[in-house]
């Protein structure tokens, strides 16, 4: 058998979504100053959903959105494509942080999902929107018992998922690797994540907000009338300003310490052949996952390439957002070995793309709200991968927050109380380095925590993607 590294020589460096012949031409830097009632800084998920519900909300309110670079360009737009109605990064972490509220957070959960569903019609979005559910397996004997364990924490919050032995979950997705699985067949959605992101901002648009790209938000501050957000060319006097900026330094210092910016990896294949389609199944097109700390997430995409991501989680000493770590061949390396593994039927498939780039997690893996300048800016990060849905509940959050509103999204503790933020270097790294240590040594030892991960487990601390 040859060595799958070489399956690796023809992949070109970029993004598979993005690298669409359908990207939609970027819009003029901002030049001058100007003003609106509410400025969005950020054109991923987070700000378009922001300014999109802004306008639904009152459409004479005046929106300006600013992004550095594209609308979509980062973690948006190059994500597995993996829309789940969490908002909690798992019922199992809703469980242990929320156990009092997690059958509100469910249901919101799952309204919020049906509300990304409904405005990617109401818009005319073309983004290979299939409700199809997702799959979660057991690659290890004692994922099996946990799978199942799983299934009946989630009945007791009012969610079925179906229990599938080995031959029952090979017959959906045909895998030596898979040993049992969990079907979640109402509660993920998968997308074309570039194409949602600019279908979203073509309904921006077409509701009134203005954008302006290629326009970094460098500098923030009061003015008398609200905030001032300095660009390279100009200025923005905004009565209230919303911070979608995730992964990348807040304009708010202290919220910094909160994130730390994580690079996540991904290959995409060539389109299969019909033959090689009917040797894997996959006739319900489901995204999966396995059951490892350090897990991979797999779905097919429109034309039927298989798109093979996660595992390594890679933290940079200090948190600096860089380009150049975009590639990592290692990493590429291991995840072709692994797709071989996984899906030995396939031998001899290409990949045609692989890459990387920085996503934000917090010490409680799922977002987190803020208020700073007297009410007058809202903050909304930590999302930790599952922001594709959660982003739109976020951006319920910050409106209601920039409102003065009292809502059951407000009255959550989830959004009264932030976690408890990553301490400063070098024991930020060398803490998260020996997480990244324990949770490998958990995996390999049939799920056996350490001393390490218990205590962080008791302290309610933890590293994710």
């Amino acid at each position: 058998m040859a060595d799958p590294v070489h399956a690796l020589r023809d992949a070109q460096p970029t993004p598979f979504w993005l690298d669409d012949p359908g990207r939609p031409a970027a819009r003029p830097a901002l030049t001058g100053d100007t003003r609106c009632d509410l400025l969005v800084v950020g054109g991923g998920y987070s700000g378009l959903w922001t300014a999109l519900l802004a306008k639904e909300r009152d459409p004479g309110r005046d929106v300006l959105l600013v992004e550095a670079r594209e609308c979509g360009w980062a973690a948006s737009g190059r994500n597995g494509g993996f829309c789940e109605s969490s908002l909690t990064h798992g019922l199992a972490n809703g469980h242990q942080r929320w156990p009092a509220e997690l059958a509100a957070l469910e249901r919101l959960g799952h309204a919020n999902l049906d509300a990304v569903q409904d405005a990617v019609h109401r818009y005319g979005i073309d983004c290979d929107w299939r409700r199809s559910g997702s799959l979660t397996v057991a690659t290890r004997p004692h994922q099996v018992g946990e799978l199942r364990e799983f299934a009946e924490l989630a009945a007791r919050y009012g969610s079925h998922h179906d229990v599938l032995d080995r031959d029952e979950v090979r017959a959906e997705i045909d895998s030596p690797t898979f040993l049992g699985g969990l079907w979640d067949r109402h509660g993920v959605a998968m997308v074309d994540p570039a194409r949602l992101a600019w279908g979203l901002k073509r309904a921006c648009e077409e509701l009134g907000v203005r954008i302006h790209e290629h326009t970094p938000a460098t500098d923030l501050a009061a003015t008398p009338t609200g905030v001032a957000v300095r660009t390279p060319y100009g200025r923005v006097t905004a009565g209230r300003v919303a911070l979608a900026t995730n992964a990348f330094p807040s304009l708010l210092r202290r919220h910094r310490p909160y994130t730390v910016p994580v690079y996540d990896y991904a290959l995409m294949t060539e389109p299969l052949s019909a033959a090689q389609l009917a040797a894997v199944g996959w006739r319900g097109r489901q995204g999966w996952a396995d059951s490892d700390n350090h897990f991979h997430y797999v779905r097919l995409s429109a034309d039927d390439r298989i798109l093979f991501g996660g595992y390594d989680v890679v933290h940079r000493y200090r948190g600096r957002v860089s380009a150049d770590r975009d590639q990592r061949p290692g990493t590429f390396a291991t995840l072709a070995r692994h797709f071989a593994r996984t899906f030995p039927q396939l031998e001899g498939l290409r990949f045609t793309h692989a890459w990387g780039g920085a996503i934000d997690t917090c010490t409680r893996f799922s977002a987190f709200f803020d208020l700073s300048h007297g009410g007058r800016v809202a903050y909304a990060a930590g999302y930790t991968g599952l922001g594709v849905g959660a982003t739109r509940f976020g951006a319920e959050v910050m409106l209601d927050l920039l409102a003065g509103a009292r809502t059951e999204r407000t009255a959550l503790e989830m959004v009264r109380r932030k976690p408890l933020p990553f301490p400063p270097e070098p024991v930020r790294s060398l803490g998260i380095g020996l997480t990244q240590w324990s949770l490998h040594r958990a995996d390999a030892r049939a799920g056996r925590r350490n001393l390490w991960l218990k205590a962080m487990d008791r302290l309610g601390l933890g590293f994710d993607s």
